[in-house]
C-alpha cells in the first residue's frame, strides 16, 4: 500500500477506557475488491477486545464485526461508512451504560 494516501487517522480514548480508532486510505486506483478506492479500518473496543469494527481486509471485502459476529457490509459512501460506524458505537455505549 505504499502509494495509498492516509486520509483519516484518528484515535480517541474515551473516559470509559474504550478506544475508537479510524484509519482510512485513498488507494491509487479502484480495484475489483475495493471498487470505491478506499482501504479502511474502524475500531471500537478495549485493548485486546474488538466490540465493533468495520474493515475491508484483503480477501474479505467490505465487512463489519459486532462482538463475535462478522457479516458483509454494503459500502455506499465514505460519509455513510462513518455514520454507520458511529451509530453502532453509540448503540454499544448506550448498552454498556444500562
Amino acid at each position: 500500500m505504499s502509494d495509498a494516501i492516509l486520509i483519516e487517522d484518528r484515535k480517541l480514548l474515551l473516559d470509559s477506557g474504550a478506544i475508537v480508532q479510524i484509519k482510512i486510505w485513498q488507494l491509487p486506483e479502484a480495484t475489483k475488491e475495493r471498487p470505491h478506492g478506499l482501504k479502511y479500518s474502524l475500531f471500537y473496543g478495549r485493548s485486546g477486545e474488538r466490540v465493533v469494527g468495520y474493515d475491508n481486509e484483503a480477501g474479505k471485502g467490505d465487512h463489519r464485526h459486532y462482538r463475535e459476529r462478522e457479516e458483509p457490509y454494503q459500502f455506499t459512501t465514505y460519509r455513510n461508512l462513518l455514520a454507520d460506524f458511529w451509530q453502532d458505537v453509540r448503540k454499544e455505549i448506550e448498552h454498556e451504560r444500562s
